[in-house]
């Protein structure tokens, strides 16, 4: 039960570390904590002008690589303590840490297409509102 849990804790914690650049505005705007302008002013820190990634959400997808490693050397050790086989240890090794890193990543693109897709539809038309754009 404890793999489960150590699986679901850690790939979720780095697709959100990874992703908190975009879905952070997102859920502000949502609650109304946050204006169009000032949802968009703060992805713009993560994002270049071309809508490319910029150093903030690079550093943020680093963050979310090293959640993955920690989740990853945690488990080792927790591994290591079992009556398992060492061929069975190692293959279990070898399967969580690419489980891991496919659930953080599919998460991470799920997310990100989502708060694209919600900018497009609601965010940027109300900052066009917010300031007289037509």
């Amino acid at each position: 039960m404890w793999k489960i849990y150590h699986f679901i804790k850690i790939s979720l914690s780095a697709a959100f570390a990874g992703i908190i650049c975009c879905i952070g505005p997102v859920i502000l705007f949502q609650f109304g904590l946050m204006s169009g302008v000032y949802a968009i002013s703060f992805a713009d820190f993560f994002y270049a002008d071309d809508g490319s990634i910029g150093f903030g959400a690079v550093i943020l997808r680093i963050l979310g690589l090293l959640i993955v490693a920690y989740g990853v050397v945690s488990f080792n050790k927790k591994e290591n303590c079992s009556l398992n086989s060492e061929k069975q240890k190692r293959l279990n090794k070898i399967l969580f840490g690419i489980i891991v890193l496919i659930f953080s990543i599919s998460i991470f693109l799920t997310l990100d297409e989502f708060s694209s897709i919600y900018f497009d539809k609601y965010i940027v038309p109300q900052q066009q509102i917010e300031l007289d754009i037509q």
